[in-house]
């Protein structure tokens, strides 16, 4: 099995950011519209949508805010244990796991440091 046998595509594209309100304002006026928001342990979140694009925000104040500053993509996976279990027989360099209380139930999720720097993250909604 490989990760694109249980993966359904893209979920969202992690941005950092100093300022959640301009970064909100500007994506809001491209078309986007917020979908959750929460905290998460002093970082205020918030996902943006357009269409099947989906934006995760957060400010954390350590953007560095310069051209190529994406800081993760993130696959949705149906599996995330089978999707470790494939990441592990890869030898990829998971490098962040765990559990967060975003949307109805939480997500699950583990990242891996892809060969340019990348993190890819893998993430199950529960």
């Amino acid at each position: 099995m490989r990760i694109c046998d249980i993966s359904t595509g893209l979920q969202h594209v992690g941005i950092p950011t100093n300022d959640i309100a301009k970064t909100i304002a500007f994506y809001e006026a491209l078309g986007f519209r917020i979908v959750h928001r929460k905290d998460n342990r002093g970082e205020d979140v918030a996902f943006l949508k357009m269409g099947d694009l989906v934006l995760e925000t957060y400010q954390n104040h350590k953007a560095v805010g310069i051209s190529g500053a994406i800081d993760h993509i993130a696959l949705n996976v149906t599996d995330v244990e089978e999707a470790r279990r494939i990441a592990d027989g890869l030898k990829l360099d998971v490098i962040e796991e765990g559990q967060l209380s975003f949307w109805e139930n939480g997500v699950r999720y583990f990242t891996v440091l892809g060969p340019n720097g990348e993190k890819v993250e893998f993430n199950q909604y529960l």
